[in-house]
């Protein structure tokens, strides 16, 4: 418009009146973009602007190979960069230069020809990017509606638990779920302390209910009476012998709301955790309940923002070693 206006013949002020700015922003703009002889064209203008700025400055990742070595290395070990950020200024609180923002790790990781695209070591070897999402680009997140097939008569719904949702304070609660598999022919268990957030996996040859009774009798077997008090499932067909599995534990078991997995959020936290190591699309049946008890190990001991940076492997081995013992009240 003000390239128009100018060959028309208008004045600097008319031109401001008719475009709802400034006379001196007119001014200033055919002053700074415009050519010193010459009608003032637009593109030019354009392109004038873009010239000047200034360059990006190089990224501390790129001229800093020490926090590069140090957020590689967690990368491998499938931190997360908001980890690997809130460890950089855990451990170097004096030393700006090594204080990162989770963000600055996910421009570098998305970077294209970046070298901490490389693939992580065993038990996950299905991504090149190290994050868990396995993503190399940023992308729209995507919702789909799944559901679930529901359990026909729970004994106990989930509205009958003795305490809130939001209520963590005390330890031995669980709630489990299955990862399943191609055409859902197959399953992985997972099994979430809600205090601590420890994971338990199950290793499912089959996925029907006496597969299950016995696998969450197996992996729970070790475990005192202080630490399993309860166990909050989805109305899966797989928990038809609940009350079996209750009476075996010595532990109600309660079933959550058809379609609402928000009622189990640690449970599914965690399941899309495991993501990373099992994609979606993959037999779970190709996994030995070694690697599961490998997968396990890896995310248990990794901090979570959570619990104020402690690990589930920590906070669990407290409990376990003494029942009155409150790690974390949250």
């Amino acid at each position: 418009m003000i390239a128009d206006l100018c060959q028309e013949g208008r004045s600097i002020r008319a031109i401001a009146r008719e475009i709802g700015r400034a006379a001196s922003t007119v001014s200033r703009e055919r002053a700074r973009n415009g050519p010193r002889d010459g009608p003032y064209r637009p593109f030019d203008a354009h392109r004038r602007p873009t010239t000047r700025r200034v360059k990006p400055r190089a990224r501390r990742l790129e001229t800093n190979l020490t926090p590069r070595r140090l957020v590689g290395e967690l990368l491998a070990q499938r931190w997360s960069p908001a980890q690997i950020a809130r460890h950089l200024r855990a451990r170097f609180p004096h030393e700006r230069s090594m204080h990162l923002c989770h963000e600055s790790i996910y421009q570098a990781v998305y970077e294209p020809g970046s070298t901490l695209l490389r693939p992580p070591a065993v038990p996950s070897p299905h991504h090149r990017s190290p994050l868990r999402t396995g993503r190399e680009h940023r992308r729209a997140h995507q919702h789909l509606d799944r559901r679930r097939p529901r359990f026909e008569q729970p004994v106990l719904s989930i509205h009958q638990r003795p305490f809130a949702p939001d209520d963590r304070s005390e330890a031995g609660h669980w709630e489990g779920d299955l990862t399943v598999g191609r055409a859902q022919g197959s399953a992985i268990g997972t099994l979430v302390e809600r205090q601590t957030r420890t994971i338990r996996l199950l290793h499912l040859p089959a996925r029907d209910a006496d597969t299950l009774h016995a696998a969450v009798l197996a992996r729970m077997d070790d475990l005192p009476d202080h630490l399993v008090r309860s166990i909050t499932w989805d109305q899966g067909t797989e928990m038809a012998r609940h009350r079996t599995i209750s009476a075996d534990l010595g532990a109600p078991i309660y079933f959550c709301d058809a379609h609402s997995p928000w009622q189990r959020g640690s449970n599914e936290n965690s399941n899309g955790l495991l993501r990373q190591y099992f994609p979606k699309g993959t037999d779970p049946n190709v996994y030995t309940a070694e690697h599961l008890r490998a997968v396990e190990n890896e995310i248990n001991h990794r901090p979570r923002a959570v619990l104020d940076d402690h690990t589930p492997a920590v906070l669990f081995t407290a409990l376990l070693t003494s029942p009155d013992h409150s790690p974390l009240r949250r």
